[in-house]
């Protein structure tokens, strides 16, 4: 029998080493967040590239795909091989054109791939190509139909990316048929194709249509996911084969989905019943539990923002860089990193990179990542230029006495220029509490800050921590209960006759503001030295749910009200 004290140390020992992994694991994958840079790269005569590929053949050649028709071969130096194809039949404008090719995974054998592009009538169509004897020219008599998919109404969400999966199927985004809203519920239909992610079996049939339906679909038919708006962009972690789908938003938000490798199930991603997490048009949608929220929104930006679905990086050139999926804003060049925080969701780090009109990520044989663009008609690789060095060990916030207390505590500091405190009623649409300048100790600290604020009911927190050079990361998202509304705003909060009437308790408010239940500003007034009652008008508001927020330099208060 072994000596018990000696036990006792041994499993003291244990623990503390275990704690002491643990901790360098969520260091190091949660907290020490990479820098990116976009690195130029010298690829002659390109015109509106739309993609970067490979063949995965052993050449490390490179394949850009241009809207216009056009598929342009490379050597690993970026020397210009020759135009590999021509696609025929090709309705070229907007947002049709040649939009994907993908290479069979046996293709240093069989020599076949697919390409996907919006017909002579605007249609969807995915056609088969065999290359020639000269392997930088594919032979254009070769091409078979594979599907095409009706798309009548609009030019526009033709989705747009083409995948080979490891169980050797071909997978295809398709859009929601465009305009706005997807008025005829496209994304929901199971017997339509559009909205979707569709799985074929390309490889048992030799005649048309040359593909058959996998037996796991889930109804039966192309379908392999449903509920998507415009997955302009996605791809498969070339590691796990998790599926990552970034999907355009309509008016609010812009989403990045994630789907895990196991999941056998359908996989209804929301659209149109929800954009992001929130309620878009519920008629005819079930039980919240039968869709999948995105592990990322972001809120569309003005003028404009589209979400371009990025790669898991899974290279060996920048190893802080593994395991991170990379993806970017079209219009803002906002680039969002976001992997697993080890606890079942998931850690968001953002940069604003140069230049914009980011329209895919590609990856070469070896795994390294680069962008196409469409300004200036350009390719960059994507690298790092080191970490973060930001530890945050905590962040909680509790109910207080007319408003709440956050505090949040730092392992290590470096180069922050200060935390902003942001906060929400409904989880999104964050707004500025208040600004906190950093200690930028390389030892702990601890951070209080008191946000005055009335309310009654569920109030969301988190930290923006900026650097000195202007990018910035989020912590989670906290959430505190309150309950300390001492006097309504707006008696009463029942709204019948278009009339607010706001009751000043004091001359701390400068600004009255109605926000929508998603978070827009609907009406704003300057009420600065104003007190007692005000009347203001919301007659040509629609009926429903709003907040009504009064804003002082030290002060919030805020109500529900619903206009009847």
């Amino acid at each position: 029998m072994p000596n018990a004290k000696s036990s006792i140390l041994n499993t003291n020992l244990f623990t503390r080493l275990f704690v002491l992994i643990l901790y360098i694991a969520l260091s190091k994958n949660i907290l020490a967040q990479p820098f990116l840079a976009l690195n130029p790269v010298i690829v002659s005569g390109l015109s509106s590239p739309i993609q970067f590929v490979h063949a995965g053949d052993g050449s490390n050649r490179i394949f850009i795909v241009q809207q216009g028709a056009t598929i342009r071969a490379y050597n690993a130096a970026f020397n210009f091989l020759g135009v590999f194809l021509t696609v025929s039949n090709v309705n070229v404008g907007g947002e049709r054109g040649l939009l994907s090719m993908v290479f069979h995974p046996d293709y240093q054998n069989n020599g076949l791939f697919y390409v996907y592009y919006t017909n002579t009538i605007g249609d969807l169509e995915i056609a088969r190509y065999h290359v020639s004897s000269d392997p930088n020219m594919a032979d254009p008599a070769s091409k078979v139909i594979v599907i095409t998919i009706p798309h009548p109404t609009n030019s526009n969400h033709n989705g747009g990316e083409l995948h080979f999966g490891t169980d050797g199927y071909l997978y295809a985004s398709t859009g929601d048929g465009g305009g706005g809203g997807d008025v005829l519920n496209n994304a929901q239909n199971t017997s339509l194709l559009l909205g979707k992610i569709l799985r074929l079996n390309v490889n048992t049939a030799a005649l048309a249509p040359f593909y058959t339906i996998p037996s796991g679909n889930p109804f039966g038919n192309e379908i392999f996911a449903l509920g998507l708006r415009n997955p302009f962009r996605w791809s498969f972690d070339r590691q796990t084969q998790d599926m990552w789908i970034g999907d355009v938003g309509q008016d609010s938000f812009e989403e990045i989905n994630f789907r895990a490798a196991a999941n056998t199930l359908a996989g209804n991603y929301g659209w149109r019943c929800y954009e992001g997490n929130n309620t878009y048009n519920p008629s005819g949608c079930g039980s919240i539990a039968n869709y999948v929220f995105p592990v990322l929104t972001y809120p569309t930006q003005n003028p404009l923002a589209a979400v371009t679905g990025g790669i898991v990086y899974r290279g060996a050139g920048y190893p802080s860089l593994q395991g991170y999926n990379i993806s970017a804003d079209f219009y803002s060049g906002t680039f969002y990193l976001t992997i697993s925080n080890g606890a079942g969701g998931w850690n968001t780090t953002t940069q604003i990179l140069s230049p914009t009109g980011i329209v895919d990520f590609g990856e070469t044989e070896a795994g390294e990542a680069f962008v196409v663009s469409l300004t200036g008609n350009s390719v960059y690789r994507v690298v790092t230029t080191g970490v973060v060095p930001v530890i945050l060990a905590d962040f909680n916030a509790t109910a207080a006495n007319a408003g709440v207390a956050l505090n949040w505590k730092t392992l290590r500091e470096e180069n922050i220029k200060h935390f902003d405190i942001e906060y929400s009623l409904i989880g999104n649409s964050f707004m500025n509490a208040g600004t906190v300048l950093p200690h930028n100790s390389t030892t702990s600290f601890v951070y209080n800050f008191k946000h005055n604020y009335t309310y009654e009911g569920p109030v969301f927190y988190r930290l923006k921590i900026i650097n000195n050079d202007g990018s910035f990361k989020y912590s989670a998202v906290i959430k505190v209960l309150l309950n300390n509304t001492s006097k309504k705003i707006v008696v009463p909060s029942f709204i019948n006759n278009g009339v607010l009437n706001v009751n000043l308790p004091n001359l701390a408010y400068n600004t009255i503001e109605v926000i929508s239940i998603n978070g827009n500003i609907i009406l704003q007034k300057n009420i600065v030295g104003q007190t007692g009652n005000i009347k203001i008008p919301v007659n040509k508001l629609s009926a429903g749910a709003y907040m009504v927020r009064l804003t002082g330099n030290t002060i919030t208060a805020v109500q529900k009200i619903f206009i009847q």
